[in-house]
């Protein structure tokens, strides 16, 4: 962003910026009186958002806390603002004066160069917005005692916003444990769902993932007595080859000593017969 705008632009935000700043700390002096604060840590925010529709259509919104809490916020219709709390009432009524009408700048903002600014950085990231990254899935089960949690970790995903559940069948599983959409290193992001579940007969557990990158969303199957059984024939089949490998291991050294001990009988008698003829 910062080598897409000339140094002319950001010397222009810095300098209204610095202008915004004196103007709050002002304002703050005289808000703390309306709360009746005479000294401490006090903070004012403002937050301000304008928004551009899929149909050209546009919104605006401000808002402005105080000790982070709510106390006015900007009419965008009439260009007026609106006290939340009884102590804004005296802030409104200054601002909305005709020989002020701060509400209606703000208005005249958010219409016309809050929407430019929106057009020229959606323009400048248009690179990063549109970057479209499948996300990878990976389902895993931990038992506990008749449960059964599962997890399904879904990663490496992009933009953000991601939907995930776990499904039996065609019913939605509610019990969930999720953890926020993480950032990962290289952009993308990751997520976690859990459902703790008590199976039973003819349960199909499958994790559900519906994001912009797909065209259709994703079905990652679990189930669970399936799974199980293929665990238990793994299980069997890895007990029957260490049967089997133990078992060849001492016939081979069966082998092995049974030629030892014949070879080693039949010295004994040969040289048994030489001495008696030598006799």
């Amino acid at each position: 962003m910062q080598g897409k705008e000339s140094a002319e632009h950001w010397e222009r935000e810095s300098r209204i910026d610095r202008e915004n700043e004196a103007v709050f700390k002002r304002e703050l002096l005289l808000w703390n009186k309306r709360f009746n604060n005479t000294g401490g840590l006090h903070f004012v925010q403002v937050m301000t958002s304008c928004e551009l529709r899929d149909d050209g259509s546009t919104g605006g919104y401000e808002e402005f806390r105080y000790d982070g809490e709510k106390f006015m916020d900007l009419d965008v219709q009439t260009g007026s603002f609106m006290p939340i709390m009884n102590e804004a009432q005296i802030i409104a009524q200054r601002w909305n004066r005709p020989d002020v009408r701060m509400g209606e700048k703000y208005k005249v903002y958010l219409e016309n160069k809050c929407i430019d600014l929106l057009k020229r950085f959606l323009e400048h990231g248009r690179e990063v917005l549109e970057r479209r990254v499948r996300p990878q899935v990976k389902v895993s089960v931990q038992e506990k005692g008749d449960t059964m949690m599962l997890h399904c970790q879904v990663y490496g995903f992009h933009p953000r916003p991601v939907d995930v559940k776990w499904m039996n069948g065609e019913d939605e599983v509610h019990s969930y444990e999720t953890t926020h959409v993480l950032p990962n290193p290289d952009g993308t992001y990751q997520i976690r769902v859990s459902a703790e579940v008590t199976p039973k007969d003819g349960d199909s557990y499958s994790c559900y993932v519906d994001h912009s990158s797909l065209e259709k969303p994703l079905d990652v199957k679990w189930e669970p007595a399936q799974n199980s059984l293929l665990t238990a024939i793994t299980s069997a089949g890895v007990v029957i080859l260490v049967i089997l490998v133990l078992a060849g291991a001492g016939f081979m050294i069966y082998k092995k000593n049974k030629r030892r001990y014949t070879a080693a009988s039949a010295s004994d008698v040969s040289s048994g017969s030489n001495t008696s003829v030598t006799a």
